[in-house]
């Protein structure tokens, strides 16, 4: 029976490798690219009044709609238009060729014109309302378009002229290209996607009033025709404040550099799960495995765009994946070691973790919905996929994994084999005694290191500051690229005789140098710039522009995240815990996130708002692990003294046994997630290389906290509370989640 039970085990995971095997190259073919992996042209605009008006909700709405249109032409397969805040529109064109043809398709405005059948100009939009036109109904009750006339002497004369006319009807245009007139048109006419040529309307007689136009028209028809005549008429401009253009070459090398880095560090973490866990470890490997194939699913279905910073936030999610395992894995190892035998050691070891697991991927799941709220363009990118990435994380590694799991269990051949089934020799906790170091009375030497490591952090900012990219500071970025070779100094040179402020400049190598200039150029200067560098040294340009309306938008939603995300966390742990462990958490948060920017003045780094996401990922990742520790302690505590300490030697031997229990989890856990990140710094992007240090950092520095910050401030805290009377709670604390099958 054994050995036909693990044999329909092994059989069930041939099928899953096999239907992922099968899926896999269809999945991946289908994804869409960022530009920074496939190359193309981002530009950001403000909607603005013609003549200082405000500018409403539904007039951003209308000019989005014929942006829309617009890029229709441009034939851009895949493009990405979204609405930021009150009056911006952000353009991402991924794979598109000739930025310069993008930039005027797109900023021009909006021209609806009447013409007769033969392309002469009858009328403009201003003989309309502005946002005149609306949805109705004909005689007969089916909907058709109001058109609110403004000018009804002019509207007259030219009905009454068209109406005399052999051909009697007015062609409706919005952008009318002379190119292709109503002779090329006429099959496509009022085919919203597919042409310039709104409609065309038969005239019998002047109008000198409102007037309706009609047809066999749908309802969602008439809307979009609505909101494309009103496009036309509408009193705005496209201010262009924020643009960037990456080369098709840069993209591909960037993909190809990040996917072997992540290879590479997916196969090692493998080899390192199956190393220390063994057999459960190549459960655990699957379970990453059919992770990643998730993850890329979801991500493709709902239409998500993969970028640099997503593919990031993927790798950082197996890092979670992992964790989930490892929570699990060292729960039933505590129980082994208390004596258990197998089969109640696994079943307690699942139920003791499920809670552990969801309530460390909640707090992170809170960070990511604040990323993705705030953040634009590529955060928004990263928070989306990490939220997919912490969602699939929870239902692979607490349903899939856990039942792949049970089924080899419950054959019973690893009964009397522990060691190959979870890679546990020492049953003997007493041989472990090893674990016996004091972290409480370490605790002022860790509040020494951290004082001394934030002193140098304040020398290091009030001295040389910090390195701002120009997300923070405006300006415009360069990277140039030639075959031939780049010399620093002529560089220099040139951007002198062309006015430009430089900031900074630095050598990738002999092909590639990197320029920071303080001007934030017009797409003009772009061209201009572009065109220069091509003539003179045959070389490519990426340009990306910031200007000080951007700017400060960056810095205002960076603080505002930084801000909720705090309070968020604080908010939760109080609720979940209490506020005591909140302080110890969120004081340990704080000093991650400043030790990251403190490292990056002292190494002169530069930040960028992709900085921003590193620094909420490693609160997320470091509340994370203080959790894990935090419900260490509580159960410890709840289960010994049932939740009454008399004593501060016993408080401090609960933190103690808490630390020891949790130190192992957390070493493997940061050692796991550190492996891609470092794996992306030395093969991965260098458009990203910042970020990944900032990962570093806050990894290390996370992991550090968690075990010597967050839990001697609660510690400290606690301890003065011992012997008084405890204040009860204002809500009902939620029962212990019990799910069938997997933790009972």
């Amino acid at each position: 029976m054994k050995k036909q039970g693990i044999f329909k085990s092994f059989l069930i995971i041939v099928i899953i490798l096999g239907i992922i095997g099968v899926l896999s190259p269809t999945l991946f073919r289908n994804l869409k690219f960022g530009l920074d992996l496939k190359g193309g042209f981002e530009v950001l605009y403000e909607v603005q009044g013609l003549n200082g008006e405000a500018v409403s909700s539904d007039m951003v709405t209308n000019t989005y709609k014929t942006m829309l249109k617009r890029i229709d032409v441009l034939g851009v397969s895949e493009p990405v238009i979204t609405i930021e805040g009150d009056n911006k529109i952000r353009v991402q064109l991924a794979g598109i060729t000739d930025a310069e043809e993008a930039r005027k398709i797109l900023s021009q405005a909006a021209n609806l014109t009447f013409r007769d059948t033969k392309d002469q100009l009858l009328m403009s939009s201003d003989v309309l309302h502005s946002g005149g036109a609306k949805v109705g109904q004909d005689n007969k009750g089916r909907p058709a378009v109001s058109l609110s006339v403004k000018d009804k002497d002019q509207f007259y004369r030219v009905t009454k002229n068209v109406s005399e006319m052999s051909d009697n009807r007015i062609v409706i245009w919005l952008d009318f290209d002379e190119t292709s007139g109503f002779a090329k048109e006429e099959a496509k006419c009022g085919s919203l996607g597919n042409s310039k040529c709104l409609s065309v309307a038969t005239v019998g007689e002047g109008f000198a009033s409102d007037v309706i136009i009609q047809g066999n028209f749908t309802q969602k028809e008439v809307k979009n025709l609505v909101d494309l005549i009103n496009s036309g008429s509408l009193p705005t401009k496209l201010e262009e404040i924020s643009s960037k253009t990456v080369t098709a070459s840069f993209g591909m090398n960037s993909l190809d550099k990040t996917v072997k880095a992540g290879i590479v560090g997916i196969s090692l973490i493998i080899l390192l799960m199956i190393v220390i866990y063994h057999f459960a470890g190549v459960i655990a490997s699957l379970g990453m495995i059919i992770y990643t194939f998730l993850t890329f699913a979801i991500f493709w279905l709902i239409g998500g765009v993969l970028t640099l910073p997503g593919i990031a936030a993927m790798l950082l999610g197996i890092g979670m994946a992992v964790d989930a395992n490892v929570i699990n894995f060292s729960r039933i190892k505590d129980e082994l070691k208390k004596g258990k035998n197998f089969q109640a050691a696994y079943k307690a070891g699942n139920k003791n973790s499920l809670v552990t697991i969801i309530d460390s991927n909640l707090t992170t799941l809170l960070v990511a919905v604040i990323l993705f709220i705030f953040g634009e363009s590529s955060i928004k990118g990263f928070a989306t996929m990490l939220m997919i990435s912490i969602l699939v994380t929870m239902f692979v590694m607490v349903f899939i994994a856990r039942y792949l799991l049970n089924l080899f269990v419950k054959t019973g051949y690893f009964d009397k084999r522990e060691n190959l089934f979870l890679g546990i020799q020492n049953k003997n906790l007493k041989k472990e005694e090893w674990r016996k170091f004091n972290f409480i009375k370490s605790s002022r030497v860790f509040f020494a290191i951290s004082i001394l490591l934030v002193v140098l952090g304040c020398v290091s900012l009030g001295w040389k500051g910090l390195k701002l990219g120009i997300d923070f500071k405006g300006g415009s970025s360069i990277t140039l690229h030639s075959e031939k070779g780049l010399q620093k100094e002529t560089i220099e040179q040139d951007l002198k005789k062309m006015g430009y402020t430089l900031s900074t400049i630095e050598i990738r190598d002999q092909q590639t140098i990197d320029l920071l200039i303080e001007e934030s150029l017009s797409k003009e200067q772009v061209l201009e710039t572009e065109k220069h560098f091509q003539e003179q040294y045959q070389a490519e340009s990426d340009i990306g522009v910031v200007s000080n309306v951007v700017k400060k938008e960056l810095i205002k939603n960076a603080f505002l995240s930084l801000l909720l995300a705090s309070i968020g966390i604080v908010i939760y742990i109080s609720m979940r815990y209490k506020f005591s462990y909140a302080i110890g958490a969120i004081v340990s948060l704080l000093h991650d996130a400043f030790l990251i920017v403190a490292v990056f003045s002292i190494l002169n780094l530069e930040v960028s708002s992709i900085f921003v996401a590193a620094i909420l990922s490693i609160i997320g990742y470091s509340i994370n692990d203080t959790i894990v520790l935090f419900d260490r302690i509580k159960e410890n505590i709840k289960e010994k003294e049932k939740n009454t300490i008399k004593k501060k030697e016993q408080l401090e031997e609960f933190v103690n046994m808490s630390l020891r229990q949790t130190f192992t989890r957390s070493l493997i856990t940061t050692l796991t997630t550190l492996v891609p990140v470092v794996c992306l710094i030395f093969m991965g992007a260098h458009e990203i290389i910042n970020f990944n240090i900032a990962m570093l950092i806050g990894l290390i520095a996370g992991s550090y906290s968690s075990i010597c910050i967050a839990s001697q401030l609660w510690y400290q805290i606690e301890k003065r509370t011992i012997g008084k009377p405890k204040k009860k709670k204002w809500y009902d604390e939620p029962e212990e989640l019990k799910i069938k099958g997997v933790n009972s």
